[in-house]
């Protein structure tokens, strides 16, 4: 058990993770199923079935189903069972925020990640070590779920999604007063936001409404479940309306959510004179939005900027950063370069979710 001191300053936790006999490497592994806790019997965001998976959020290539046993947060637990229906996984356990469970040999604590409603970094202990696992992650404000908490550690395990320089996402308000000056300077045309089901949806419907805007904002079909599953944990987005069954010139003027790939499909053809935008961090590089006919491109993102990663990787107080699925090499180059021992993972089978949404066949038209 680590005294408060330890907790208090990264240069004590530092020289801690150096003292220790256990080496990370006995803790956690990368092997092809994912990342293996071999002393606590469970793998992490497992990409093949396992027979115990550890899951931090709901997005698709985080939370497989097929697995004999799922540990995971109650609302990531819930989004699985929208996605894979009630046998997901042969058993499932809840776990709160802040609450400790003894797996094998280690000792395993869930943080808020700040991704999306239920998202988890998980903390694995064995010891006097800490690695804590984040998951995908951002320190950035978010109406529709528990804010990013910084945890302490000796090794950080960091997602790098937008992992160089390039990337900064600015304020995700500022955005979204760029789309309401869109509809108010054209009327007559509706206003087609493609957004991921599942976290980024719910935020803008959020942005939106502390911007003010109080009418119905649509939904394409397959943004309901999720949607309305926010809804019924508390979360406020306001009048919500299914576009099916509207009448294409009741829809100028509005604004609707869709999956990514609805927006370029002929499923838009319900639309008077839509114009195209897309959220996303990925729209800050504009060869990306000229490449999906974006017309206006939101740099709104659920994934912590180049900033939001290095600010995070000192906050841990981590002497030791392990890098993996997005820009790995530039920000192990920045670890080196400020003396903290790090490496990539090398991981595969995680993406980014913005983009490779799958739209069911009975949703396609909805």
């Amino acid at each position: 058990m680590r005294g408060s001191s330890l907790r208090m300053t990264g240069k004590i936790r530092r020289k801690a993770s150096y003292i220790s006999w256990m080496r990370p490497q006995d803790i956690l592994i990368p092997l092809p199923a994912g990342l293996c806790c071999k002393p606590g019997g469970f793998h992490i965001d497992p990409v093949r079935p396992v027979e115990r998976a550890v899951i931090t959020h709901g997005h698709s290539d985080h939370a497989r189903p097929g697995h004999g046993a799922v540990l995971a947060t109650q609302e990531t637990l819930d989004m699985m069972r929208l996605r894979y229906g009630d046998n997901f996984a042969r058993t499932t356990q809840a776990i709160r925020y802040g609450e400790e469970i003894q797996l094998g040999d280690v000792t395993i604590k869930f943080h808020p990640a700040g991704h999306v409603l239920g998202s988890a970094q998980i903390a694995v202990s064995c010891k006097d070590l800490c690695i804590v696992a984040s998951g995908d992650y951002k320190d950035a404000i978010d109406p529709t779920c528990t804010p990013f908490e910084v945890v302490p550690c000796d090794v950080f395990i960091t997602e790098a999604t937008f992992g160089l320089p390039v990337f900064r996402h600015g304020n995700a308000a500022d955005e979204v007063k760029k789309l309401l000056a869109s509809v108010a300077l054209f009327p007559e045309r509706a206003h087609l936001v493609g957004a991921y089901s599942l976290g980024k949806a719910q935020r803008v419907i959020a942005l939106l409404r502390e911007q003010g805007y109080d009418a119905p904002v649509y939904l394409h079909g397959a943004m309901e479940a999720i949607t309305r599953y926010y809804e019924s944990r508390g979360v406020a987005l306001g009048e919500l309306r299914l576009v099916r069954g509207m009448k294409k010139a009741d829809l100028a003027g509005t604004i609707t959510l869709a999956p990514p790939q609805a927006t370029s499909d002929i499923w838009t053809r319900r639309f008077p004179d839509p114009v195209t935008a897309f959220a996303s961090g990925w729209m800050r590089v504009r060869a990306r939005a000229r490449q999906r006919g974006v017309e206006l491109p939101l740099v709104i993102s659920d994934h912590a900027d180049w900033d939001g990663l290095t600010a995070t990787i000192e906050a841990t107080g981590a002497g030791e950063v392990w890098v993996t699925h997005g820009q790995e090499d530039a920000l192990v180059h920045w670890c080196k370069a400020r003396g903290l021992a790090a490496r990539p993972l090398d991981l595969v089978g995680y993406g980014d979710e913005e983009e490779h949404e799958v739209i069911a066949a009975d949703e396609a038209e909805a």
